[in-house]
């Protein structure tokens, strides 16, 4: 019961391969209509927003967030989202290389649902789909979602 549900999974992520990794996962279980892809903060912000003629993502969606990029790190993205009222309380979570403590804790500062260190991932990101299926069957959104 992969995604049976409306929810858009938004990754933000400047690495070219892993978002194609994870499109790739998306498509084997035939689910690329939940994926929408960022390659950092500042376009993800767009595409939330619905600035600069992208389509506006509608909840509910999930964010899996890289910390680690140019433009607009996932820590200041972070901040812009939280202090949006509009975005504040979007679920999300963190999938990074960093095993940093001071990252892990800025992360869940800002109310992240998860930390997940890639390589912990596999590599054909089954668990992650696996976390993110459950997550998005088990979880009640808003009425206004």
């Amino acid at each position: 019961m992969i995604f049976e549900t409306k929810t858009k999974i938004l990754v933000v992520d400047d690495d070219e391969v892993d978002r194609a990794a994870i499109e790739r996962a998306f498509r084997r279980v035939d689910r690329l209509d939940h994926l929408v892809l960022a390659c950092d903060g500042l376009d993800a912000l767009e595409k939330l927003r619905g600035h600069n003629n992208q389509a506006l993502i509608h909840p509910p969606y999930v964010i899996l967030l890289d910390l680690n990029m140019p433009r607009m790190s996932g820590h200041e993205f972070l901040a812009e989202l939280r202090a949006d009222p509009k975005l504040s309380d979007s679920i999300v979570f963190v999938l990074t290389t960093s095993d940093n403590d001071r990252d892990l804790r800025a992360a869940y500062a800002r109310s992240v649902a998860g930390y997940i260190i890639k390589s912990n991932v596999d590599s054909d990101f089954e668990n992650l789909l696996n976390l993110l299926d459950a997550y998005v069957s088990l979880a009640t959104f808003p009425n206004d979602a």
